[in-house]
Parts: C-alpha cells; structure tokens; sequence
C-alpha cells in the first residue's frame, strides 16, 4: 500500500491531574505540571509532523484540559475535539470501539484517554513489526501525558489486535 494510504492513530493519557478535595473523580482538574507537559505534548506532534486531523476525547476534566493545550500548541492546524462520554474509564475494548466507527476520510486520529485503557489498547493493536524501543516503553510504564504512535493501512472498522505498528513512545516534559 502506498504511503498517503497510511493512516496514524496517537494513543495520549491525559497529563498530570490534580487530587482536590471534595472533587468527583471526573472533574479533577489537571495539575500545574499538567498544564506545561501537555503543551509540550502539542509541540512534538508539530515537531515530528504527527499532527491530528480528528481528535476524540474523554469527557473528565483532566482530559478536555489536556486537549485543550495540545490543540493551543497546533494553532490552526488543530481540529475541533469531539468529547465522548464512553472514554472516561473506559476498557481498551470500548476504546477500540470508538475507533472503528469514525469514518475512513480520518487520516491521523489522536485519542485522550485514561489508564489503564489507553496502554491495554496500545498493547492489544502493536504488531510484531512494531518499534522495540516504543514497545518496550508501552509495555514497561504508561506515564500522564505520554503518547503512543501506530501506523495502520486498512479501514478504522478493521482495527483490531496486533495490526497497527508502534512506531514512537513519547514522553513530553515541561523544563
């Protein structure tokens, strides 16, 4: 399959969030360090040209905050974030789900979501072919604003198990 047929998916866990008291667990927001690493975040994805075209997005606090500072780094290059409800906590099959139903003009998708979901899901689409440096990062430690990259060449609706190559594990850092 020929290069502009490939399609990017960026897993992303939500940055550092803040433990406020009194606060449901949905509505924690991110915390200082949070707010910087995410937009460190948005930088690497300009830098290494890993730029999002479609962006779906855990409705708890902490995430749309996240988003927000990625998408202020993209500047105009930055799509309008779709929240879903069905990634807050959610399981790496329910996430899976999510990604088979978007439609196929989705060339590189980043999801913000949460552990331990995001890592189980990019552990469930890695292919053997798969980075061993990126794999190994994935496997070992998930940590708050980290991003997984996968290269995929079929339909969102094939998406499955050990199909997508892990090709980066980042992990932004502000300062």
């Amino acid at each position: 399959m020929s290069e502009h047929h490939v399609k990017r998916l960026i897993l992303m866990r939500h940055a550092k969030a803040a433990y406020p008291l009194g606060v449901a667990d949905h509505d924690r927001p991110l915390a200082q360090r949070g707010h910087a690493d995410a937009a460190v975040a948005g930088r690497w994805m300009l830098e290494h040209e890993v730029v999002p075209d479609f962006i779906v997005c855990s409705s708890a606090l902490r995430a749309r905050q996240s988003c927000t500072w990625v998408c202020s780094e993209l500047g105009a290059k930055a799509p309008t974030p779709k929240l879903e409800d069905q990634l807050y906590d959610a399981p790496a099959a329910q996430m899976l789900s999510v990604i088979n139903h978007l439609p196929e003009t989705v060339r590189t998708l980043l999801l913000i979501g949460h552990l331990p979901g995001v890592q189980e899901l990019g552990l469930r689409l890695a292919s053997r072919d798969s980075d061993e440096d990126a794999y190994t990062h994935l496997a070992m430690n998930y940590p708050t604003a980290a991003l997984a990259v996968f290269d995929y060449q079929h339909p969102w609706a094939e998406l499955d198990g050990r199909d997508a190559r892990a090709v980066a594990f980042e992990v932004p850092r502000a300062g």
